[in-house]
């Protein structure tokens, strides 16, 4: 059975509520959201429920705040989104939390802390913080640390800006825990986590005439493991390991995946549909994860030719390219990610669909995320979609979908069977205990 508990943010939401990017904490005790208005919400798993056999999945939130507000470029006479693009978590080595967001051109650092203790007694202060006249004391006394109500405070650590004249797609740790990169349309940046000045170019695919331009750069990921293997997707359909070790500018690549394409079934479509929206390296480091339009794909990292394992994620949707293309939704990006023993794959759909297939028994499912699972311990029912005429009563015709409904962002606890995600055009978010398989 598969229970599922949601949040709703807001009664009367509004565009700024629209969540745009989750994220688990390693460990899974966290949960990060970030929403199109610059804010971000961190959830904490009860203590009572982490001490269950049976995990529930119950989250309360942790934190709130205001990440990224709207800034204007004078010089290039550009508005800039405060909406958060992505979120990483860095390994808690501490009792605090430290974390990456970032918008359309800023990354920042953020360290999340708690504190139950403040200091009493000053000497040259007075207890509403004013400074006192220093002429006036006549004597010194020992601070002390009295009780206070706990107090959850979210500071920015550092602020990584000015090294993208493109959209931020992508950010990604590595396994060094020193470094991280930042992606954009053209370029892939590497960055110390302790110099905010300046960054090291590593990829750059901007031509020396822009009418020359045949792809884009859609998202890159670090490997789990090795800290010199970086993976990048295009527009195209392609996507390139890099070694670093090599040389410094990974402008060649070391090992490229790339399904060839019969050209008898090539049309105008065929290069929008093979757009990798979102890659994710397994967490064994052994199998790559691509997400294209209508597929999801796991490549073995020593096979380049074709991929091992090919999942269809919305076949059905092939006679609607046409109407998908003229409402802009065929650029739309779905994200793609592995549960904690890589043995499930899972990623988003339309009408609020989201699918999960297991890779051992070849099953799959479509589950549907909408406000009637946010009751607690709701049971999702599989959902399926028919091209022709129903043969049941759950079954939902093809022409019936709601493409302005979307499951567009996805992630998965590493250490339980514990998925999360968020629907467009719904600001809320579901949890869902996944054992089906």
């Amino acid at each position: 059975r598969d229970f599922a508990v949601g949040f709703n943010f807001h009664s009367h939401p509004n565009s700024a509520d629209v969540i745009s990017t989750v994220e688990f904490s390693q460990s899974g005790e966290f949960l990060a959201t970030g929403d199109k208005g610059g804010r971000v919400v961190i959830f904490q798993r009860e203590p009572q429920v982490r001490l269950l056999t049976t995990f529930l999945g119950e989250y309360n939130v942790y934190s709130t705040f205001q990440s990224h507000d709207p800034e204007f470029d004078y010089l290039k006479s550009l508005e800039i989104e405060e909406k958060i693009n992505k979120i990483r978590w860095l390994p808690q080595l501490h009792s605090a939390l430290f974390l990456l967001t970032t918008n359309d051109k800023t990354i920042k650092l953020w360290k999340v802390s708690e504190r139950d203790k403040q200091p009493e007694g000053y000497n040259l202060k007075d207890e509403e913080g004013r400074v006192k006249d220093i002429s006036k004391i006549t004597s010194l006394q020992v601070p002390v640390l009295r009780p206070m109500d706990l107090l959850v405070e979210a500071s920015p650590r550092r602020v990584f800006s000015n090294a993208h004249a493109y959209h931020i797609n992508s950010i990604s740790i590595n396994s060094d825990c020193e470094t991280y990169l930042s992606a954009d349309d053209l370029r892939i940046n590497l960055w110390n986590l302790s110099i905010t000045d300046r960054s090291f170019n590593i990829v750059d695919l901007k031509p020396d005439n822009m009418e020359d331009l045949t792809e884009v750069i859609t998202v890159a990921e670090f490997h789990p493991h090795h800290c010199h293997l970086l993976a990048f997707s295009s527009s195209t359909g392609t996507t390139r390991l890099c070694d670093m070790r090599s040389r410094a500018l990974c402008d060649q690549h070391a090992k490229l995946f790339e399904e060839a394409v019969d050209p008898a079934s090539r049309s105008f479509f065929s290069e929008l549909i093979s757009s990798v929206s979102d890659v994710k390296f397994s967490h064994s480091g052994r199998y790559l994860l691509t997400r294209d339009y209508l597929s999801a794909k796991v490549w073995d990292l020593n096979m380049e030719k074709k991929p091992v394992e090919t999942y269809q994620v919305h076949d059905y949707l092939r006679s609607k390219l046409c109407t998908l293309y003229e409402s802009d939704c065929i650029f739309d990006k779905f994200e793609c990610a592995w549960n904690g023993t890589d043995s499930v794959i899972m990623t988003g759909a339309y009408n609020n669909f989201f699918r999960m297939f297991d890779r051992a028994s070849r099953r799959d499912v479509t589950l549907e995320a909408s406000r009637e699972v946010c009751k607690r311990r709701a049971v999702l029912r599989p959902r399926r979609v028919c091209i022709g005429r129903k043969r049941r009563e759950s079954d939902i015709c093809v022409d019936s979908l709601d493409f302005r409904k979307k499951v567009l962002h996805t992630a998965c606890c590493l250490s339980n069977i514990l998925i999360t995600i968020a629907c467009l055009c719904l600001p809320f978010l579901i949890l869902a205990l996944i054992n089906w398989y």
